[in-house]
């Protein structure tokens, strides 16, 4: 089944190895092809953008989508998601998503599992935050 992708001007998107720049102009495209990796450029992330540790997680899983080698990143997810683990050990259910889809070959799925460990990983410091006032003031003050 062919997937169809509506590019908004000048934005990216990654096919297999590739990655194709849209034009000034929307542009509708039909992208045919059996396990092929297609991302967004609202789904990629780089080196630079993967500013927090479950951001490294999904940048490992998303190198593992795109290579051709995806067991090649392996050491490297499981050595983050061991750093993640022994700092917030509440978040092994997500963590199990994304293993369990990886082991499986969904790399895809497990991408979207990755999602859901940065927005956990948001929240945790948002509460943090919420109750920890970096001026030294309580909120409730």
């Amino acid at each position: 089944m062919a997937l169809k992708v509506e590019l908004r001007p000048h934005e990216r998107i990654i096919v297999g190895n590739c990655v194709i720049t849209n034009t000034d102009q929307r542009a509708r495209l039909l992208i045919d092809g059996e396990n092929v990796p297609i991302l967004r450029e609202r789904d990629i992330l780089t080196p630079e953008t993967a500013d927090t540790p479950a951001k490294l997680v999904y940048l490992a899983v998303q190198l593992m989508y795109i290579s051709p080698d995806p067991q090649s990143q392996h050491g490297t997810y499981f050595n983050l998601v061991r750093e993640i683990m022994s700092a917030v050990p509440s978040s092994w259910p997500i963590i199990e998503g994304i293993n369990n889809n990886i082991m499986s070959g969904d790399l895809y799925r497990a991408l979207k599992e990755a999602r859901k460990l940065i927005a956990y990983e948001a929240k945790l410091k948002d509460q943090y935050d919420a109750t920890h006032p970096k001026d030294g003031v309580s909120s409730a003050a």
